[in-house]
């Protein structure tokens, strides 16, 4: 018998396997099928994220974009399209949580709150276009900005209630309001961070970039409001809801390309986001807080 025939296969000892070896749980293809069946669960998709460092890499390379795409087809691939292997401002995880967290409030410099308001999930969202115009200044608008309708906190010791709203910029780095930033030369806020990426952020307050239609979108009073961009594109911002009457309400209806409140996302101008799993539980303390309070497998 050949000194070649008399050898046993070796097996890999326990732990160890070569790459062409992976166990299935970490094969991307049967991932994404995973996913696939289950609708892509945000909160399975957490865990999944937070498990360990590969598939914390898989989950930022290729799940969280499968599931915005999922979620929100429309808004993903205008937000996408462009780019270089579809790559956006922020990353695919940061928008993920852009459209299911509203980031809670804190008193900022141009907007005061007797008690913060903390952030959570929300069970849906609808990001619409149309709204985004009635944010943008005149010279810019030529950007595409998708936002939210405001998420109402009640504050019990005043009238009005609290809304808090974000959004996101299609290529906010070529953007009219980002040449406008730059060339009215606004500094960075000290305090604040984008809270669905980390990075830093413009008042637009501050910049004087702040259109009256943006309260009227709201429902706010001229004035009451205030919302932030970061270098990423990614909005965030409050304002005090003024009660509407009967009158009002059926006018900003009529207004609304979508029409009506039920959130349909094949409507032209909407993008309609659902199936966020984690209800209304508080999550983090709002627009001042470390990206590290968010829960694992979203942020970095």
């Amino acid at each position: 018998m050949s000194a070649n025939a008399s050898k046993r296969p070796r097996l890999d000892p326990p732990g160890q396997r070569t790459e062409s070896k992976e166990s299935g749980i970490l094969d991307e293809e049967i991932l994404r099928l995973v996913f696939k069946s289950i609708k892509w669960d945000l909160r399975v998709l957490c865990l999944t994220a937070s498990l360990n460092r590969k598939l914390r890499a898989i989950a930022k390379r290729l799940l969280w974009r499968e599931l915005c795409e999922y979620r929100a087809p429309r808004m993903a691939a205008a937000l996408a399209t462009g780019f270089p292997n579809g790559r956006i401002g922020g990353g695919w995880h940061a928008l993920a949580k852009l459209m299911f967290f509203c980031c809670g409030c804190q008193s900022t410099g141009h907007f005061t709150v007797s008690r913060p308001s903390p952030g959570h999930f929300v069970r849906e969202s609808r990001f619409s276009k149309t709204s985004g115009r009635s944010f943008l200044a005149k010279k810019c608008r030529g950007d595409l900005l998708y936002v939210t309708d405001p998420c109402e906190h009640a504050m019990g010791d005043r009238e009005d209630d609290l809304g808090i709203y974000r959004g996101v910029f299609k290529g906010f780095m070529r953007s009219k309001t980002f040449a406008c930033l730059i060339q009215r030369q606004v500094e960075f806020e000290e305090r604040v961070r984008c809270p669905y990426c980390g990075a830093r952020v413009w008042s637009m307050t501050t910049a004087g970039l702040v259109p009256k239609s943006a309260a009227r979108r709201l429902g706010s009073r001229d004035g009451g409001l205030e919302y932030f961009v970061c270098v990423n594109g990614h909005l965030h911002g409050t304002c005090w809801l003024v009660p509407l009457s009967s009158d009002e309400d059926d006018r900003y209806e009529d207004d609304d390309e979508a029409g009506g409140s039920d959130f349909d996302p094949d409507a032209e101008g909407e993008a309609g986001v659902s199936g966020a799993v984690y209800g209304d539980r508080p999550v983090t303390n709002g627009t001042l807080c470390s990206i590290q309070d968010t829960p694992n497998g979203l942020i970095d």
